[in-house]
């Protein structure tokens, strides 16, 4: 099911995937560099409704609107803000969530808008080769669960460049885009189930804290 919201960035879309019985909705919006149709969040939305979780893939008004380039950070969150009464409207608990540019935003928002817990895919700590340019502010401003899925090999951050405190489960070998290399010794769907398994054992997607 799609659903249109408006916001003052323009018309958002809500791609959802109930399920069945659901105990958690998880929303997750996508990075600057594509869509919803990214390999990890399309993963998740085939993998989390049979685990009683309804995934909702945000697509912001830009993407919508056929733009190529994404608007600032502020225009980003604006429009997240907008459209998270639509995202609470099943009375379930809500994890925020996204990958790169869309878990800046969950994280930046989370905690205004009452998320259940932030759910941050590939976050980019700092562009790439340079860490004097950290983003782990907007990490620390989250004051309700968090966890981070990072490839072992991404350029805007390695897993063991996060602060002490941050929660992060490792994806070995794979970059940003949780792609592999053919010559790692896991294959893509491997690492694309490592990425859901991670997700899907964390206990605020379960409902819990």
């Amino acid at each position: 099911m799609i659903e249109t919201v408006h916001t003052p960035a323009g018309e958002a879309r809500i791609t959802w995937h109930r399920a069945a019985r659901a105990r958690t909705v998880l929303a997750l919006g996508h990075g600057a560099g594509g869509g919803i149709e990214a390999q990890d969040l399309a993963a998740l939305a085939a993998a989390l409704p049979d685990r009683g979780v309804t995934v909702a893939l945000v697509e912001q008004p830009w993407r919508v609107a056929g733009k190529r380039v994404a608007p600032a950070p502020k225009t980003l969150d604006a429009a997240w803000r907008a459209l998270w009464p639509a995202l609470q409207g099943m009375e379930l608990p809500v994890v925020a969530g996204g990958r790169s540019a869309g878990a800046r935003v969950a994280c930046r928002t989370a905690t205004e808008l009452g998320a259940h817990a932030v759910l941050a895919l590939a976050f980019p700590l700092h562009p790439p080769g340079r860490p004097e340019r950290s983003r782990a502010d907007e990490l620390a401003a989250v004051t309700v669960p968090l966890l981070v899925v990072q490839g072992g090999k991404d350029p805007f951050g390695g897993p063991g460049e996060f602060p002490e405190r941050t929660k992060v489960t490792e994806v070995p070998h794979a970059g940003h885009a949780f792609t592999v290399p053919k010559s790692a010794p896991v294959s893509q769907a491997e690492t694309l189930d490592a990425v859901v398994r991670a997700v899907a054992g964390w206990q605020p997607v379960q409902g819990g804290r």
